[in-house]
């Protein structure tokens, strides 16, 4: 009697803790969605106002992006999550097939100097925020499967494949040319490789591999090298490479603590390049200032950290790493967003979670919550 209502406690107790997590999590991310539709606003009204003779063209495209992302999250977080693992090969196909038609058909759409976005059927969207998501699913279908058959530790079977559907991937992401998706994909796989328990020799042979030639891919391009001097030393271009980021950091920095207030920032007046896309973080650290940054820091470390919660107190092996995976990209994406804003990682086109305008971005990124709430809901 006495174990059974230890376990009848224990397992309250983790309801209970599982509950919490994802309130935490849902608040977080409805807050940076509110905070990001009122901020797309501010920082697009000038932009929006010249281009389409609407201040409110990107405000209703957000506001509807919102609903259909609020509509995903809510259906996926009741959708059983293990059904995804009856979908990996179905999404691993779909994402081949929208790399290979973006790069070799007509249907790619080519805007400054590179090929991201697919045009089909009338609905204009970027296939690598689809592939992030298929590989993250792929890695948990595939490393689960090897860790309950005992083959992780086989080179062959357990690194090999893995390494293989990576490097398919990012071929055709550098292709577009995206070299920045690239390494993200490389991290999110060796992070994932790495949680699962792989031996870190494969992995330090697979790095031996993979470095050098992401670093001649790097250095073969021109305009990459010129943004990665204009980095080390963005002072000496302030007018030519080095514009955004030093007009970025002017945002940030004359926003002081409190900031200028909603609507009175300056830099997103045709200053500040893409403000309402790459650049939000700065619009943000202008008009709310030090203290504004700190909150969307701290809805960000919510989401993040009941997501590793999420992860460790998963007991199937493919919910862990699923969650670990979604938790893995989100905080990459944080992380390079305002290590860029911040002239911390050099010059990178890639949006801010929740916050940044874009349709595919805002709706995957949603569906990859809600998923982390099934996750989180499930336990087990």
């Amino acid at each position: 009697m006495y174990n059974s209502n230890n376990s009848n406690n224990s397992n309250n107790s983790n309801n209970s803790n599982n509950s919490n997590n994802n309130i935490k999590i849902l608040f977080s991310v409805l807050f940076l969605v509110g905070i990001g539709i009122v901020m797309v606003y501010s920082a697009s009204s000038a932009i929006a106002l010249k281009k389409f003779g609407t201040d409110y063209y990107f405000l209703k495209k957000q506001a509807l992006f919102a609903i259909y992302g609020i509509g995903a999250l809510s259906v996926l977080s009741f959708f059983p999550y293990r059904f995804f693992l009856y979908l990996v090969y179905i999404f691993l196909g779909l994402s081949f097939i929208f790399l290979f038609m973006l790069i070799y058909t007509p249907y790619g759409y080519s805007a400054g100097g590179s090929t991201r976005w697919l045009q089909l059927f009338g609905i204009n969207f970027q296939p690598s925020e689809f592939v992030r998501f298929s590989l993250i699913l792929y890695l948990a279908y595939s490393l689960s499967s090897k860790i309950e058959k005992d083959k992780l530790d086989n080179f062959c079977v357990g690194f090999l494949p893995h390494l293989i559907v990576l490097t398919i991937f990012t071929f055709f992401i550098l292709k577009q040319p995206d070299f920045g998706t690239a390494v993200i994909l490389v991290i999110i796989t060796w992070a994932m490789l790495f949680i699962s328990g792989m031996r870190i020799i494969y992995l330090f042979y697979g790095t031996a591999i993979v470095v050098p030639i992401l670093l001649y891919i790097m250095t073969a391009a021109k305009y990459r090298m010129s943004r990665w001097f204009t980095f080390l030393n963005p002072w000496d271009a302030p007018v030519n490479d080095a514009y955004q980021i030093i007009h970025s950091l002017m945002a940030v920095g004359s926003g002081g603590i409190f900031g200028a207030g909603i609507g009175n920032g300056y830099q997103k007046l045709f200053y500040l390049p893409e403000p309402h896309t790459d650049f939000i973080f700065s619009v943000i650290g202008e008009e709310f200032g030090f203290l504004g940054i700190l909150i969307i820091l701290g809805l960000y470390y919510f989401i993040l950290i009941h997501g590793i919660i999420i992860a460790k107190n998963t007991e199937n092996t493919f919910g862990c790493l699923l969650a670990i995976g979604i938790t893995v990209s989100l905080g990459l994406q944080v992380c390079v967003n305002m290590g860029v804003s911040l002239g911390l990682l050099p010059t990178k086109g890639l949006t801010l979670p929740f916050l940044s305008y874009g349709g595919t971005a805002l709706l995957l990124n949603m569906a990859s919550i809600g998923i982390l709430l099934n996750i989180g809901a499930s336990r087990s």
